[in-house]
């Protein structure tokens, strides 16, 4: 299901942001710039918000893959 970011208070998406570019857990460098570069590109709509309700986890999809 996607979910508009607009929708998000800041601080929310920034949550979010963060929590995607660290869930593999291997590489802390750089996080900061991760998180920018995410939220550049979802200002720019080259990447969307999904939810997973199975799941109950949000991911971050290129345009060109959204389905759902």
């Amino acid at each position: 299901m996607r979910i508009p970011h607009q929708q998000l208070s800041s601080a929310v998406l920034r949550a979010v942001v963060e929590e995607f570019v660290t869930r593999d857990g291997t590489d802390n460098s750089g996080v900061e710039q991760r998180i920018c570069s995410v939220l550049q590109q979802l200002e720019t709509n080259t990447v969307e918000l999904h939810f997973d309700p199975e799941s109950v986890t949000c991911t971050i999809r290129p345009l060109s893959d959204s389905e759902s």
